[in-house]
Protein backbone atom coordinates (compact mmCIF):
# COMPACT_ATOMS: atom_id res chain seq x y z
CA UNK A 1 0.00 0.00 0.00
CA UNK A 2 2.70 2.52 0.89
CA UNK A 3 4.37 1.93 -2.09
CA UNK A 4 1.05 2.49 -4.45
CA UNK A 5 0.49 5.68 -2.50
CA UNK A 6 4.26 6.99 -3.16
CA UNK A 7 3.73 5.85 -6.66
CA UNK A 8 0.21 7.91 -6.93
CA UNK A 9 2.15 11.24 -5.24
CA UNK A 10 5.15 10.40 -7.51
CA UNK A 11 2.54 10.57 -10.23
CA UNK A 12 0.31 13.44 -9.24
CA UNK A 13 3.72 15.45 -8.92
CA UNK A 14 4.72 14.67 -12.26
CA UNK A 15 1.29 15.82 -13.66
CA UNK A 16 1.79 19.19 -11.16
CA UNK A 17 5.30 20.13 -12.79
CA UNK A 18 3.70 19.09 -16.42
CA UNK A 19 0.96 21.54 -15.45
CA UNK A 20 3.10 23.54 -14.28
CA UNK A 21 5.71 23.47 -17.59
CA UNK A 22 2.70 23.48 -20.11
CA UNK A 23 1.23 26.82 -18.40
CA UNK A 24 4.61 28.50 -18.42
CA UNK A 25 5.26 27.74 -22.06
CA UNK A 26 1.47 29.12 -22.65
CA UNK A 27 2.20 32.10 -20.49
CA UNK A 28 5.77 32.82 -22.63
CA UNK A 29 4.14 32.30 -25.79
CA UNK A 30 1.26 34.80 -25.10
CA UNK A 31 3.80 37.10 -24.37
CA UNK A 32 5.35 36.70 -27.47
CA UNK A 33 2.11 36.67 -29.57
CA UNK A 34 2.31 39.80 -31.24
CA UNK A 35 -1.56 41.19 -31.83
CA UNK A 36 -2.84 40.68 -35.45
CA UNK A 37 -4.98 43.34 -35.30
CA UNK A 38 -4.38 46.48 -38.25
CA UNK A 39 -1.78 49.22 -37.30
CA UNK A 40 -3.80 52.46 -37.19
CA UNK A 41 -2.68 54.55 -39.83
CA UNK A 42 -1.16 57.20 -37.55
CA UNK A 43 1.23 54.66 -36.01
CA UNK A 44 1.68 53.60 -39.83
CA UNK A 45 2.37 57.48 -41.01
CA UNK A 46 4.46 58.22 -37.48
CA UNK A 47 7.22 55.22 -38.02
CA UNK A 48 7.03 54.69 -41.92
CA UNK A 49 6.37 57.32 -43.68
CA UNK A 50 6.87 60.58 -41.72
CA UNK A 51 10.75 59.99 -41.32
CA UNK A 52 11.61 59.40 -45.04
CA UNK A 53 9.61 62.54 -46.35
CA UNK A 54 10.97 64.48 -43.44
CA UNK A 55 14.50 63.27 -44.63
CA UNK A 56 13.78 64.11 -48.86
CA UNK A 57 11.92 67.88 -47.55
CA UNK A 58 15.29 68.45 -45.78
CA UNK A 59 17.25 68.34 -48.71
CA UNK A 60 15.21 69.76 -50.41
CA UNK A 61 15.20 73.26 -48.54
CA UNK A 62 19.11 73.03 -47.89
CA UNK A 63 19.41 72.08 -51.50
CA UNK A 64 17.20 75.38 -52.58
CA UNK A 65 19.01 77.37 -50.15
CA UNK A 66 22.21 76.74 -51.56
CA UNK A 67 20.76 78.35 -54.82
CA UNK A 68 18.90 81.09 -53.11
CA UNK A 69 21.34 82.44 -50.69
CA UNK A 70 24.11 81.97 -53.84
CA UNK A 71 26.11 80.16 -51.57
CA UNK A 72 26.41 78.21 -55.16
CA UNK A 73 25.35 80.81 -58.00
CA UNK A 74 26.55 78.96 -61.14
CA UNK A 75 23.36 76.96 -63.00
CA UNK A 76 25.72 75.01 -64.50
CA UNK A 77 27.15 73.62 -61.54
CA UNK A 78 23.87 72.73 -59.15
CA UNK A 79 20.18 73.92 -60.83
CA UNK A 80 17.38 74.94 -58.60
CA UNK A 81 15.00 72.02 -57.58
CA UNK A 82 12.67 73.62 -59.71
CA UNK A 83 14.75 73.15 -62.92
CA UNK A 84 15.25 69.84 -62.72
CA UNK A 85 11.42 69.12 -62.26
CA UNK A 86 10.64 70.98 -65.40
CA UNK A 87 13.53 69.00 -67.09
CA UNK A 88 11.41 65.55 -65.64
CA UNK A 89 8.23 67.04 -66.41
CA UNK A 90 9.24 67.74 -70.14
CA UNK A 91 10.22 64.31 -70.38
CA UNK A 92 7.29 63.24 -69.00
CA UNK A 93 4.91 65.05 -71.46
CA UNK A 94 7.42 64.36 -74.24
CA UNK A 95 6.50 60.42 -73.49
CA UNK A 96 10.43 59.89 -72.89
CA UNK A 97 10.46 59.51 -69.30
CA UNK A 98 8.90 55.80 -68.54
CA UNK A 99 11.06 54.73 -71.82
CA UNK A 100 14.45 55.80 -69.54
CA UNK A 101 13.21 53.96 -67.10
CA UNK A 102 12.07 50.62 -68.50
CA UNK A 103 15.14 50.33 -70.85
CA UNK A 104 17.10 50.59 -67.56
CA UNK A 105 14.85 47.86 -65.37
CA UNK A 106 14.25 45.69 -67.89
CA UNK A 107 18.06 45.31 -68.47
CA UNK A 108 19.06 45.22 -64.75
CA UNK A 109 16.01 42.68 -63.56
CA UNK A 110 16.40 40.51 -66.44
CA UNK A 111 20.62 40.64 -65.99
CA UNK A 112 20.33 39.70 -62.42
CA UNK A 113 17.46 36.70 -62.94
CA UNK A 114 20.25 35.14 -65.33
CA UNK A 115 22.34 36.38 -62.49
CA UNK A 116 21.17 34.13 -59.89
CA UNK A 117 20.27 31.27 -61.94
CA UNK A 118 24.34 31.09 -62.22
CA UNK A 119 25.32 32.64 -58.78
CA UNK A 120 22.79 30.17 -56.85
CA UNK A 121 24.46 26.85 -57.90
CA UNK A 122 27.93 28.17 -58.32
CA UNK A 123 27.33 29.29 -54.30
CA UNK A 124 26.20 25.72 -53.21
CA UNK A 125 29.21 24.16 -55.00
CA UNK A 126 31.68 26.55 -53.38
CA UNK A 127 30.07 25.55 -50.12
CA UNK A 128 29.63 22.34 -50.03
CA UNK A 129 32.84 21.02 -51.81
CA UNK A 130 36.29 21.62 -50.49
CA UNK A 131 38.41 21.08 -53.45
CA UNK A 132 36.03 23.65 -55.53
CA UNK A 133 36.25 26.15 -52.02
CA UNK A 134 39.93 26.17 -52.33
CA UNK A 135 40.32 26.42 -55.87
CA UNK A 136 37.62 29.54 -57.00
CA UNK A 137 36.71 31.22 -53.28
CA UNK A 138 39.10 33.45 -53.43
CA UNK A 139 38.56 34.40 -56.76
CA UNK A 140 35.22 34.63 -55.95
CA UNK A 141 35.72 37.04 -53.17
CA UNK A 142 38.15 39.17 -55.71
CA UNK A 143 36.15 39.73 -58.35
CA UNK A 144 33.25 41.03 -55.93
CA UNK A 145 35.83 43.53 -54.70
CA UNK A 146 36.53 44.33 -58.51
CA UNK A 147 34.68 47.82 -59.70
CA UNK A 148 32.24 46.92 -62.16
CA UNK A 149 33.24 49.45 -64.61
CA UNK A 150 36.72 47.55 -64.72
CA UNK A 151 34.70 45.28 -66.73
CA UNK A 152 32.83 47.61 -69.64
CA UNK A 153 35.87 47.70 -71.88
CA UNK A 154 36.57 44.30 -72.23
CA UNK A 155 33.11 43.51 -72.41
CA UNK A 156 32.76 46.07 -75.31
CA UNK A 157 35.97 44.50 -76.80
CA UNK A 158 34.55 40.61 -77.21
CA UNK A 159 30.92 41.15 -77.33
CA UNK A 160 30.63 44.98 -79.39
CA UNK A 161 27.92 47.48 -78.41
CA UNK A 162 25.05 45.30 -78.36
CA UNK A 163 22.61 44.19 -74.71
CA UNK A 164 24.87 40.69 -74.53
CA UNK A 165 27.86 43.09 -73.57
CA UNK A 166 25.03 44.88 -71.26
CA UNK A 167 24.48 41.41 -69.17
CA UNK A 168 27.85 40.41 -69.12
CA UNK A 169 28.15 43.13 -67.08
CA UNK A 170 26.10 42.78 -65.33
CA UNK A 171 26.94 39.26 -64.51
CA UNK A 172 30.39 39.94 -63.55
CA UNK A 173 28.91 42.20 -61.56
CA UNK A 174 26.11 40.29 -59.65
CA UNK A 175 27.34 36.59 -59.05
CA UNK A 176 29.98 36.60 -57.09
CA UNK A 177 27.93 38.83 -54.32
CA UNK A 178 24.92 36.00 -54.99
CA UNK A 179 27.38 33.02 -54.95
CA UNK A 180 29.57 34.73 -51.77
CA UNK A 181 25.79 35.64 -49.79
CA UNK A 182 25.20 31.58 -50.52
CA UNK A 183 28.45 30.69 -49.15
CA UNK A 184 28.14 32.82 -45.82
CA UNK A 185 24.56 31.64 -45.51
CA UNK A 186 25.39 27.76 -45.56
CA UNK A 187 28.48 28.19 -43.70
CA UNK A 188 26.04 29.61 -40.81
CA UNK A 189 24.00 26.50 -41.18
CA UNK A 190 24.36 24.57 -37.60
CA UNK A 191 25.89 21.33 -37.55
CA UNK A 192 22.80 19.73 -35.28
CA UNK A 193 20.41 20.65 -38.41
CA UNK A 194 22.75 18.73 -40.67
CA UNK A 195 23.18 15.61 -38.97
CA UNK A 196 19.57 15.44 -37.88
CA UNK A 197 18.77 15.36 -41.86
CA UNK A 198 21.28 12.61 -42.07
CA UNK A 199 19.75 10.87 -39.48
CA UNK A 200 16.33 11.63 -41.02
CA UNK A 201 17.51 10.44 -44.57
CA UNK A 202 18.08 13.59 -46.07
CA UNK A 203 21.41 13.09 -47.70
CA UNK A 204 23.06 14.41 -50.99
CA UNK A 205 20.00 16.51 -52.97
CA UNK A 206 17.02 15.96 -50.95
CA UNK A 207 19.74 17.45 -47.75
CA UNK A 208 20.54 20.30 -49.74
CA UNK A 209 17.30 21.00 -50.89
CA UNK A 210 15.16 20.64 -47.56
CA UNK A 211 17.86 21.17 -44.85
CA UNK A 212 20.90 22.91 -45.85
CA UNK A 213 18.75 25.78 -48.58
CA UNK A 214 16.05 26.46 -45.85
CA UNK A 215 18.79 27.09 -43.29
CA UNK A 216 21.25 29.30 -45.32
CA UNK A 217 18.34 31.34 -46.31
CA UNK A 218 18.92 34.70 -44.38
CA UNK A 219 22.45 34.86 -45.68
CA UNK A 220 20.97 34.01 -49.07
CA UNK A 221 18.76 36.45 -49.27
CA UNK A 222 21.09 39.12 -47.62
CA UNK A 223 23.16 38.17 -51.50
CA UNK A 224 20.73 38.48 -53.50
CA UNK A 225 20.26 42.18 -51.92
CA UNK A 226 24.11 43.19 -52.32
CA UNK A 227 23.89 40.87 -55.89
CA UNK A 228 21.07 43.46 -57.58
CA UNK A 229 23.08 46.59 -55.90
CA UNK A 230 25.89 45.39 -58.05
CA UNK A 231 24.06 44.70 -60.65
CA UNK A 232 21.94 48.06 -60.71
CA UNK A 233 25.42 49.75 -60.43
CA UNK A 234 27.45 47.70 -63.50
CA UNK A 235 24.27 48.00 -65.27
CA UNK A 236 24.69 52.49 -65.14
CA UNK A 237 28.41 52.11 -65.47
CA UNK A 238 27.70 49.85 -68.84
CA UNK A 239 25.15 52.29 -70.08
CA UNK A 240 27.49 55.83 -69.09
CA UNK A 241 30.65 54.33 -70.89
CA UNK A 242 29.00 52.35 -73.94
CA UNK A 243 25.87 54.51 -75.05
CA UNK A 244 25.07 53.49 -78.83
CA UNK A 245 22.08 54.37 -80.53
CA UNK A 246 20.73 51.13 -81.09
CA UNK A 247 20.66 50.21 -77.67
CA UNK A 248 18.10 52.51 -76.58
CA UNK A 249 18.40 55.47 -73.78
CA UNK A 250 18.29 54.53 -70.85
CA UNK A 251 19.14 56.18 -67.44
CA UNK A 252 23.13 55.48 -67.55
CA UNK A 253 22.83 56.71 -71.16
CA UNK A 254 20.71 60.15 -70.08
CA UNK A 255 23.07 60.88 -67.37
CA UNK A 256 26.12 60.68 -70.06
CA UNK A 257 23.88 62.63 -72.65
CA UNK A 258 23.53 65.59 -69.80
CA UNK A 259 27.49 65.71 -69.21
CA UNK A 260 27.88 65.57 -72.81
CA UNK A 261 25.49 68.60 -73.26
CA UNK A 262 26.85 70.25 -69.94
CA UNK A 263 23.50 70.27 -69.16
CA UNK A 264 23.09 69.93 -65.34
CA UNK A 265 19.45 69.79 -64.91
CA UNK A 266 19.59 66.84 -67.10
CA UNK A 267 22.49 65.31 -64.93
CA UNK A 268 20.69 65.65 -62.20
CA UNK A 269 17.53 64.13 -63.52
CA UNK A 270 19.16 60.88 -64.36
CA UNK A 271 20.56 61.04 -60.77
CA UNK A 272 17.47 61.40 -59.12
CA UNK A 273 15.50 58.60 -61.26
CA UNK A 274 18.80 55.92 -60.92
CA UNK A 275 18.35 56.51 -57.25
CA UNK A 276 14.34 56.49 -56.96
CA UNK A 277 14.66 52.67 -58.92
CA UNK A 278 17.12 51.42 -56.90
CA UNK A 279 14.97 52.12 -53.72
CA UNK A 280 11.67 51.22 -55.32
CA UNK A 281 13.05 47.88 -56.31
CA UNK A 282 14.83 47.31 -53.09
CA UNK A 283 11.40 48.43 -50.90
CA UNK A 284 9.53 46.67 -53.21
CA UNK A 285 10.90 43.22 -53.86
CA UNK A 286 13.62 43.09 -51.27
CA UNK A 287 12.79 44.26 -48.13
CA UNK A 288 9.45 42.40 -48.03
CA UNK A 289 11.52 39.00 -48.85
CA UNK A 290 14.09 39.94 -45.63
CA UNK A 291 11.44 40.83 -43.70
CA UNK A 292 9.62 37.60 -44.39
CA UNK A 293 12.82 35.48 -44.00
CA UNK A 294 13.62 37.06 -40.51
CA UNK A 295 9.97 37.03 -39.30
CA UNK A 296 9.61 32.66 -39.83
CA UNK A 297 12.66 32.35 -37.93
CA UNK A 298 11.60 34.66 -34.95
CA UNK A 299 14.14 37.26 -35.61
CA UNK A 300 12.09 39.87 -36.59
CA UNK A 301 8.81 40.38 -34.25
CA UNK A 302 5.87 42.76 -35.50
CA UNK A 303 5.40 46.10 -33.72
Amino acid sequence: MASTETTAVTKDGAARDGGDLAGLEAGLDALETVQQGRRPFRQTFREKILPPVTAVVLVLVVWQALVSFKIVDDPTKLPAPADVWHVVQDAWLQGNLLGYIWTSVSRGLLGFFFALLIGTPLGLLVARVKFVRAAIGPILSGLQSLPSVAWVPPAVIWLGLNNKMMFAVILLGAVPSIANGLVSGVDQVPPLFLRAGRTLGATGLKGTWHIVLPAALPGYVAGLKQGWAFAWRSLMAAEIIASFPDLGVGLGQLLENGRNASDMAMVFEAILLILIVGIAIDLLIFSPLERWVLRSRGLLVKS
